[in-house]
């Protein structure tokens, strides 16, 4: 039996065929599924899953990248949705630099203009921009991060091109929650900087490409109790489905990926994984 813990079944793409979303996962031996909230409008849609379905949890959270649109207080409406039995952790929230204002707000330079200064108007602009971006994630962050400790809750963390920082929050609450990072793509090395904090690392169909060493490299050597599995769908579909929308079935086929680097079975990693998850989240 396996877990799909990242899922966002909430976005439109599985409005028209979810009851044959849900079938395919049961179908799979995907038997209980995490829906993940991305905004304060996002999470209330995976709390209503979850009440209604009942192999569908819900996270509750804002993701950094929503970090501007976000409500002046998401606090209250996220501690509310955590009133009911069915929300599982807190997230996805975290780090991401993947997308700076300086970067969307610049144009290619015209030739002329090549030997301009780098501290131009427009790249001050840029780095205010960025510093302010920055501020308002971290800010939201430790918000999410403190709500956790209150609740007793574990945080499914997401972290893009915000390495450092992201480890420089989260060390302030070693020892007072723990977090899993979801779809991690880092080296070995940066998964044992997140295991020496008791954190944890997910696999998603990632783990599949061919173009992807640095993560059948994870798969192959995180210790047993340090990892479980998802699909992050409708994104990241693994092989053969790769470009195509990614569902909770796919879960055992990055299970499957996972027990091939591995060396052992499918059966094998699902308990494992299985019991992972069931020590992470707060499953009623």
């Amino acid at each position: 039996m396996l877990i799909d813990t990242h899922a966002h079944l909430d976005y439109p793409e599985f409005q028209p065929d979810f009851a044959d979303v849900l079938a395919r996962a049961e179908a799979a031996g995907v038997t209980r599924m995490i829906s993940i909230g991305t905004s304060v409008e996002s999470s209330r849609r995976a709390v209503e899953l979850a009440e209604k379905y009942p192999q569908i949890y819900a996270v509750i959270g804002v993701h950094p990248t929503s970090v501007l649109e976000a409500e002046p207080d998401i606090m209250a409406p996220l501690r509310e949705f955590a009133k009911s039995p069915r929300v599982v952790a807190i997230g996805e929230t975290g780090m991401d630099y993947h997308r700076l204002p300086s970067r969307e707000m610049r144009q290619p330079v015209p030739a002329y203009l090549a030997e301009m200064p780098l501290n131009d108007p427009l790249e001050i602009s840029g780095e205010i921009r960025d510093g302010a971006y920055k501020s308002a994630q971290a800010t939201l962050f430790e918000q999410q991060l403190d709500l956790a400790c209150e609740l007793g809750l574990s945080v499914v963390i997401h972290q893009r091109d915000a390495w450092e920082d992201t480890l420089e929050i989260l060390e302030k609450y070693t020892g007072k929650v723990r977090g899993v990072f979801h779809c991690f793509g880092g080296t070995y090395e940066q998964a044992r900087q997140v295991m020496e904090r008791g954190h944890m690392i997910s696999f998603t169909g990632i783990v599949t490409f061919k173009n992807a060493p640095l993560v059948q490299e994870d798969a192959r050597l995180v210790p047993g109790d340090s990892y479980m599995v998802e699909t992050d769908c409708p994104y990241l579909a693994p092989v053969p489905h790769r470009g195509k929308r990614c569902e909770p079935a796919h879960t055992r086929l990055v299970a499957e990926a996972v027990a091939r680097l591995r060396g052992c079975t499918v059966e094998e990693i699902a308990a494992e994984t299985t019991r992972n998850a069931e020590r992470f989240f707060r499953f009623p």
